[in-house]
């Protein structure tokens, strides 16, 4: 998959893609759609997306809480792996966001990437102020050469399935609930950094994954599944995390702790990513540390039961 970051230079090669317009933030079963539909379009031309980073609410509202279900680095792994040829991951700044409606059509999809056809979702909205519809986009798309597809929304029952929906189950610690959404586990994707070695002294060592910029999940512990993404270590494993601030030892920055199981190894540098299956409990403190280790020890046992059939 080819990365293309910014639409004033765009090779011949990349041009003229069928493509999916978005922030894709989780990549969900209503992103998927669309995609398949720009897929369908023509097989015969590549696959593509056109998306933005940072997240325009980012841009507008950069001191937000996290609201983020993945970053950049773990959506262009999620859209590869669905087959997309061309990842337009266009610089979102003041030149972009000023741009009204027209001009973007024009300038951005027609002038700049050349595209020949577009999928988006019925409520998309595009152009300074958001002032552009669905049904505005397929009218330049008859004005400058290229197709437009209107995509309806996916329901899951009679809920609306959207990135605001899959933020909600993880706050409540319901990940099973995103995964139907998502199609995939609620999965972070970081690189293992230092920690206090704590869990190591306490005879369960574990992978430090920062979360920030992220939407955290419930704090607590969950059931995951573990990809290793790189290193001499790379593969599939089971564990247990504990994501939050560790009240137990003060006030820490939140992160996500995960205990691999049957492994041994170095992971300091590596990738990992992190598959939120299902919810243990919440964090506690404990009156000793023994109390701690009983606990983890009973955590691991609860969680390797729960991924026998995740």
């Amino acid at each position: 998959m080819r990365i293309i970051r910014d639409f004033h230079y765009v090779e011949t090669h990349d041009r003229g893609a069928s493509a999916a317009i978005g922030n894709f933030d989780g990549v969900h079963l209503g992103h998927q759609a669309v995609i398949n539909l720009a897929r369908q379009a023509d097989e015969r031309i590549p696959l593509g997306v056109v998306t933005f980073e940072p997240h325009p609410r980012e841009h507008f509202a950069p001191d937000s809480p996290p609201f983020r279900l993945m970053s950049a680095r773990a959506r262009a792994s999620r859209l590869k792996k669905l087959g997309v040829k061309k990842l337009y991951e266009l610089n979102f700044n003041t030149s972009l966001a000023t741009l009204s409606p027209e001009e973007f059509a024009q300038k951005v999809i027609h002038q700049g990437l050349g595209l020949s056809h577009i999928v988006v979702g019925t409520d998309f909205c595009f152009g300074k102020g958001r002032a552009g519809s669905a049904a505005d986009l397929r009218r330049y798309g008859q004005d400058f050469g290229f197709s437009v597809t209107i995509a309806d929304l996916i329901e899951d029952g009679n809920e609306t399935i959207s990135s605001t929906a899959i933020r909600t189950a993880l706050s409540n610690g319901n990940p099973k609930k995103a995964a139907q959404m998502l199609g995939h586990w609620h999965r972070i994707e970081s690189v293992v950094v230092r920690g206090e070695q704590r869990g190591r002294e306490l005879g369960f060592p574990t992978a430090n994954l920062s979360i920030e910029g992220l939407h955290p999940p419930m704090y607590g512990v969950y059931a995951v599944l573990i990809d290793i993404l790189d290193g001499q270590h790379l593969g599939a494993y089971q564990g247990v995390a504990s994501l939050g601030v560790r009240p137990m030892f003060g006030e820490n920055q939140p992160n996500l702790e995960t205990y691999l199981f049957d492994f041994s190894g170095d992971l300091y540098g590596t990738t990992l990513s992190i598959g939120f299956v299902d919810f243990l409990r919440p964090e506690k403190t404990f009156d000793t540390q023994n109390e701690l280790i009983a606990q983890m020890a009973h955590d691991c046992h609860q969680a390797r039961t729960k991924l026998r059939t995740p």
